[in-house]
């Protein structure tokens, strides 16, 4: 899991509420093609939103901290149904958020 510092954070909290979810998470819970589709997301846009539906087995807080381990990211923040992810991209020209 990638660690952030607190000041990293709030600037990415910010950041993440102009987003739209770009995915959901439900009763299938996190699956390989899941885990694919959110990989990319991380290196093309290195701040993610998803949505977490009612029908999952899990709760946001859990998702969040469970996802971070997979993918090498930051969970950045779990609030309601809504889960943020950050991971520095590694492609050349991809736009990286500066802290």
């Amino acid at each position: 899991m990638l660690q952030i510092t607190s000041s990293q954070r709030a600037k990415l909290r910010g950041l993440a509420m102009k987003l739209q979810p770009t995915a959901q998470l439900g009763k299938n819970g996190i699956t390989d093609s899941f885990l694919d589709m959110i990989e990319d997301q991380l290196e093309s846009r290195e701040l993610v939103k998803i949505t977490v539906l009612r029908t999952a087995d899990a709760r946001p807080r859990e998702l969040v901290d469970e996802l971070a381990d997979i993918l090498g990211a930051a969970p950045v923040q779990a609030v309601g149904f809504k889960i943020v992810l950050y991971r520095p991209s590694k492609k050349e020209g991809v736009k990286h958020i500066e802290f």
